[in-house]
């Protein structure tokens, strides 16, 4: 096993392929019911695979997808894993006004919390949609209860990224625990190492290298994200999207369980709250 002293976060964003933001502007919100859900067996596919292991994982969950699957929630509770929130309705929080804002996040976690039995604690934003424009909702994120949030990718990207961020665990607005996912840094600038279309585009030696030199050169765990919807070769194709978006959708699927599988083997992995939230308390109890 690589770099055994040290315990990454996996993470799963639990939403289905239609949901997508990229795909916002094919397919309308009013017709996400009329769609053929995939989620439900994908995150069995994967809690499988995490049971095999006796792998604990964070899974960041929809509001919406909670309410058609309750049991699923429940499912990954019984499993050790830790329930955080997605939102409720996987809107990017830059899209939203403050009011709406909280209004989604609340929603969700009070959904969460009464079918999971269990306190929610963390929040990631729906495509990292939290940045310099609107540090507001770390406030707000404070304010409704939640302790961390996952939502800032210290990157430059055409649709998020907040380079300039602190690339590790760091205090925002209103005392809140901001984990930002993985990046390496090299030659002046961080590079995406923490999963999702960049996982599965790179060779999986490459992403083991990028994870395995945050452990070893920053002495820090690294989070690692990626979606149900990655899994599942066989879901059904978007028509007239365009030839990006087309790419960084599907590239590689057909692939993505193995190199999956290969990670979880090669790394330690936990929960987001056990790793931060515990090293946190840990950190600030006196000497």
């Amino acid at each position: 096993m690589l770099a055994p002293a040290i315990t990454n976060a996996l993470t799963i964003d639990v939403e289905d392929y239609f949901q997508v933001s990229a795909f916002a502007p094919y397919i309308r919100r009013s017709d996400w019911d009329a769609r053929e859900c995939r989620v439900e067996r994908n995150v069995e596919r994967i809690l499988a695979m995490l049971d095999a292991r006796g792998v604990q994982a964070t899974f960041f969950t929809l509001g919406w997808v909670a309410e058609r699957y309750p049991q699923l929630v429940r499912r990954i509770v019984a499993g050790g894993h830790e329930l955080a929130s997605h939102g409720y309705g996987h809107q990017r929080a830059s899209d939203l006004t403050p009011a709406a804002f909280r209004d989604d996040v609340a929603r969700a976690k009070a959904i969460l919390e009464d079918l999971g039995g269990v306190a929610v604690r963390g929040y990631r934003a729906p495509s990292f949609s939290i940045g310099e424009k609107n540090l507001w909702a770390f406030d707000t994120l404070a304010e409704t209860g939640h302790a961390y949030s996952s939502s800032l990718y210290p990157i430059r990207h055409d649709h998020y990224g907040m380079p300039d961020a602190p690339r590790f665990a760091h205090r925002v607005a209103g005392g809140l625990l901001e984990v930002p996912v993985t990046t390496v840094r090299l030659g002046g600038r961080n590079l995406p190492s923490s999963g999702g279309g960049y996982f599965r585009l790179l060779p999986y030696a490459a992403s083991r290298w990028l994870i395995g030199r945050v452990n070893r050169d920053d002495r820090e765990a690294a989070v690692f994200y990626f979606h149900p919807w990655e899994i599942d070769a066989d879901q059904p194709r978007v028509p007239g999207i365009d030839a990006k978006t087309r790419f960084r959708h599907y590239v590689n699927i057909a692939r993505m369980e193995r190199k999956l599988a290969s990670l979880l083997d090669d790394f330690r992995w936990g929960r987001m709250d056990h790793i931060f939230l515990a090293r946190d308390a840990a950190a600030a109890r006196p000497a």
